[in-house]
C-alpha cells in the first residue's frame, strides 16, 4: 500500500526540483528531442523533467509518461505530464506546469497539478482537496468552488474550431485560451466554465478532472464541458447538442 502522504511530498518535491532547473533556462531545454508516446516533438526541458519525476516518483509504481510511455512496473500506475504547455515554455509564455495522477486500476487516488510560473499546486486524494504552494508547502487552502468573481471561461484548443466560437460571443460568454490543459482544467474551479474541443490525452485528463470531479462535467470524444454554475453548463449541454458549437 502506498503512502499517499509521502507520494505527495516527493512529487511536491520533484516539482520545486524542476520549477529551478526551468528557471535556469539553459540552452539545452529548448532542444529538440524525438517524437514523445503523447504524439509531440519532446524539448528537452520535457525530458529534463520527466527524469526529475521519475527519479523520485518511481519507487512507487509504474510510470506512464507523455514522453517515454510506459516505464517500470507495479500494481499502481503514475499518468504523468512532466510538462504541460511546452510550447509555452519554449516561447516564453508564462503558462506552464505539470500534471501527476497516481491510479489504483484506472482509478485516480491522487492528482496533482502544478503551475511551474506562479508556484501554486492543486491536490486531490478521497480525503483531501487544497492548493498549496511550492515555496510554502505547510499551507494550505481548501479550493474554492464558487466565486461571485468569475466572468471569463477558458477554451483550451480554441484554435482548433475557430468558426465554433461565435456563439460563446453570440451568447457573451467571455474566455480565454492559455493553452495548458491540465492546469486549465485545476483552474475550473475558478472561472465560468471550461471547454476542450476534442479528445483530452490521458497524461492531462486523469489529473485534471479528479481534481474537477465536483464540478459539472460533460465529456465526449468531440467536446468537454465543465462548469461549477448548473444553468450555465445546461446552457453550453443544450447549445452544443444543437450543434452550434
Amino acid at each position: 500500500m502506498i503512502n499517499f502522504h509521502s507520494f505527495i511530498k516527493d512529487a511536491l518535491a520533484a516539482s520545486l526540483e524542476i520549477q529551478k532547473r526551468l528557471q535556469q533556462n539553459s540552452p539545452s531545454l529548448y532542444e529538440k528531442h524525438t517524437l514523445g508516446a503523447g504524439g509531440d516533438i519532446s524539448y528537452g526541458a520535457d525530458l529534463v523533467a520527466e527524469a526529475i519525476y521519475i527519479s523520485h516518483l518511481g519507487k512507487y509504481a509504474k510510470i506512464d509518461s507523455e514522453e517515454s510511455g510506459v516505464i517500470g512496473d507495479g500494481k499502481y500506475t503514475i499518468y504523468l505530464d512532466p510538462l504541460d504547455g511546452s510550447e509555452n515554455f519554449k516561447t516564453n509564455f508564462p503558462y506552464y506546469g505539470a500534471s501527476i495522477a497516481l491510479c489504483l486500476q484506472e482509478n485516480t487516488v491522487v492528482a496533482i497539478v502544478v503551475n511551474f510560473i506562479s508556484s501554486e499546486v492543486f491536490v486531490r486524494t478521497e480525503n483531501e482537496f487544497y492548493k498549496t504552494y511550492l515555496n510554502e508547502l505547510t499551507w494550505k487552502q481548501s479550493v474554492a468552488e464558487n466565486s461571485s468573481l468569475s466572468s471569463v471561461g477558458i477554451v483550451e484548443k480554441a484554435y482548433d474550431k475557430p468558426q465554433k466560437l461565435t456563439v460563446l460571443k453570440e451568447n457573451k460568454l467571455k474566455f480565454r485560451s492559455p493553452g495548458a490543459v491540465a492546469l486549465s482544467l485545476a483552474y475550473a474551479h475558478y472561472v465560468n466554465y471550461m471547454l476542450f474541443f476534442g479528445t483530452i490525452r490521458v497524461y492531462d485528463m486523469q489529473a485534471g478532472l479528479y481534481i474537477c470531479k465536483d464540478l459539472h462535467i460533460y465529456q465526449d470524444e468531440e467536446m468537454t464541458i465543465i462548469s461549477k454554475d448548473s444553468d450555465l453548463f445546461d446552457k453550453l449541454c443544450k447549445l452544443y447538442n444543437k450543434e452550434q458549437f
